[in-house]
């Protein structure tokens, strides 16, 4: 039975196990008993800021064992800020990132020993300072942590080891300044994954599953050990050699000696080189192949799937029991709140302690609580529906049970249409198959592209034609375009922003309307001169093509009359092309010497 003095202390006072009488001096116990006078409105606020704190402490699954005086609860809600996270998030990225440049660093535009460039090299104090300043900021957040749960520090070894880790950095940052960034080892490095783990509940969350199953793992580890170790010496007794003086191939290339032959077997409990590691022997006699499906059916299908069983089970353990700390951090997150919220009095009123919250109160603190905003409409709503000036402490907790509801979003209405045939039009074209129907071209689109590129395996891109392919994909993008008004009409246009899916189709509608390169053969986009470029499909008859064929090539030229030229790569001449330019007919023409030439064109007269 517990005491009742202890229930009628504050949650987080001193003989609650708060981390001193300080913490609260103005705080929880003074939530008791808020009285009018001077402080009553200071005293009130802070009763609000305290519910505040250890509602999004519930949120969060944070527990509750901090300061809660006016100044910490500020520095708590500061740190835990969105801003605030950014920046330690960021420069946990930055500290892992200096691996990739800091020497002896690879990274280069290729991984190709033979052609890498040498990397670039910072200069000594480059990042030292970008690194000096990531601890400048980690030693800002441990500091944070420290201030804020008291006490408690010395009983989290996290903390502790961020500290320790921190201390051994900065001392390692200060010999390498000292010896000119020519020490030859770097200890701070081995550490920085720390600052990464340290930050996330989920790593530790993982680190200590994987503590927790060591000693069932190490079982099986031991029973895999003693399998190789078997087997091991099996193949070596085996695999002797030849008794006429010959040596046995399998032996020379898998069994020479005891730890090329464990290596051997460890490779294959993984299957990586079966049946490799079997053939020499099972050519020279098929008994021996007895020896490895032995060995693979007791460790690969027996031990190594024990083993998986054991880890699948034990992490299945800890998130049962993970689930049920964050649930009961929750709980005493709401429970901590409800006390405060219910300790308040309106002036000039006395209310017995534990009889319920005002909405009016809880309301207020709600406003305050960093969450999104249908949540909050949700819960507003639900505390609507309460009966009652004052809410009990099950009806109070219920309350929470919306965060582990999925909200979900009421789409805008769709528009209004007077005739029925646009009535017919917008139930059609807003039905989901008419989503259907458009995954249905879009897959069409890919096979077609499939189909092209296979049967075009062998042939160079330059010399392809492309002219049916371009002419499908005008069709398809035209289709996408069409699609993508018919929704907007049907759903108008905010119902159509509200879906994902319709963005996403948007986009790449107008992406493939605005593209270069819209298809293998369709350019459309914009010259060099900033001149609409917009080009249809070529058939092989184009002077293009023709050009192409005579070793030359196509350009449109600098104006309609000079609209073609052809370059004879092999210096050869005699090679016309003829074609029809502007309003009257012409032909190409032209004599080329080594260095090649311009063709013109003279309209109207046959050169």
């Amino acid at each position: 039975m517990a005491d009742p003095r202890e229930e009628a202390e504050p949650l987080l006072s001193r003989t609650r196990g708060g981390s001193s009488g300080r913490n609260c001096p103005a705080g929880a116990s003074a939530c008791h008993s808020v009285q009018v006078g001077p402080g009553a409105a200071a005293r009130r606020d802070l009763c609000l800021d305290q519910a505040v704190v250890f509602i999004e402490d519930a949120i969060q699954y944070r527990s509750i064992n901090h300061r809660v005086d006016a100044r910490s609860l500020w520095l708590y809600r500061w740190y835990y800020s969105s801003p605030s996270q950014w920046i330690l998030s960021l420069t946990i990225f930055l500290i892992l990132a200096l691996a990739f440049i800091e020497t002896p660093s690879s990274l280069t535009s290729t991984s190709d020993v033979r052609y890498r460039p040498a990397p670039w090299e910072p200069p000594c104090g480059l990042t030292e300072g970008v690194e000096a300043l990531c601890l400048l900021v980690f030693a800002a957040d441990v500091s944070m942590k420290s201030y804020l749960v008291g006490a408690q520090f010395r009983k989290n070894p996290w903390l502790l080891a961020y500290l320790v880790v921190l201390v051994v950095s900065l001392v390692d940052w200060i010999v390498s300044l000292s010896l000119v960034c020519q020490e030859p080892v770097r200890v701070r490095r081995l550490l920085r994954p720390f600052f990464l783990m340290q930050n996330s509940s989920m790593m530790k969350k993982t680190l200590k599953c994987i503590r927790w199953s060591l000693p069932e793992m190490a079982s099986v580890g031991l029973l895999l050990a003693v399998h190789l170790c078997l087997f091991t010496t099996f193949g070596m007794l085996l695999f002797t050699g030849e008794k006429d003086g010959g040596q046995d191939k399998e032996r020379l290339t898998y069994f020479r000696n005891l730890p090329q032959a464990l290596t051997s077997l460890l490779v294959l409990l993984t299957t990586a080189n079966n049946p490799d590691v079997m053939i020499p022997a099972y050519s020279k006699n098929r008994a021996y192949a007895i020896f490895f499906i032995a060995f693979t059916l007791i460790g690969s299908l027996f031990l190594m799937n024990l083993l998986t069983a054991i880890i699948y089970n034990q992490f299945r353990g800890y998130l049962m029991k993970s689930l049920q700390t964050s649930l009961l951090r929750r709980r005493l997150g709401t429970r901590a709140a409800y006390k405060v919220l219910s300790s308040m009095t309106a002036e000039g009123e006395a209310h017995p302690e534990g009889v319920g919250v005002k909405p009016q109160d809880f309301l207020q603190v709600l406003q305050k609580v960093q969450l999104d905003s249908d949540h909050k409409q949700a819960i507003t709503e639900k505390l609507h529906s309460c009966s009652g000036d004052l809410l009990s402490a099950d009806e109070f907790q219920k309350l929470f049970e919306e965060f582990d509801k999925r909200v979900i979003k009421e789409h805008p209405p769709r528009p209004e249409y007077q005739s029925p045939f646009l009535q017919s039009a917008q139930f059609l074209f807003g039905h989901h198959y008419f989503d259907y129907l458009g995954n249905l071209m879009a897959l069409g689109n890919l096979v077609t592209i499939c189909v092209f590129l296979v049967l075009d395996a062998d042939v160079l891109p330059e010399d392809r034609d492309d002219f049916l392919l371009g002419i499908l994909n005008c069709i398809f993008i035209l289709y996408y375009l069409l699609e993508m008004l018919l929704k907007v009409f049907a759903l108008g246009p905010q119902g159509y922003l509200a879906y994902s899916s319709n963005v996403f189709d948007g986009l790449l509608t107008i992406v493939l309307l605005e593209a270069g390169d819209a298809g293998p053969a369709v350019a459309v986009g914009h010259d060099a001169a900033g001149e609409p470029a917009h080009r249809l499909p070529l058939p092989a008859h184009h002077p293009q093509h023709e050009a192409d064929g005579c070793g030359g090539q196509y350009h449109p030229g600098p104006d309609q009359k000079h609209a073609g030229f052809r370059r004879d790569p092999a210096g050869e001449s005699g090679c016309l092309l003829s074609a029809l330019a502007g309003p009257g007919p012409g032909r190409w023409t032209g004599s080329w010497g080594a260095t090649g030439g311009w063709w013109t064109l003279e309209g109207g007269s046959l050169c």
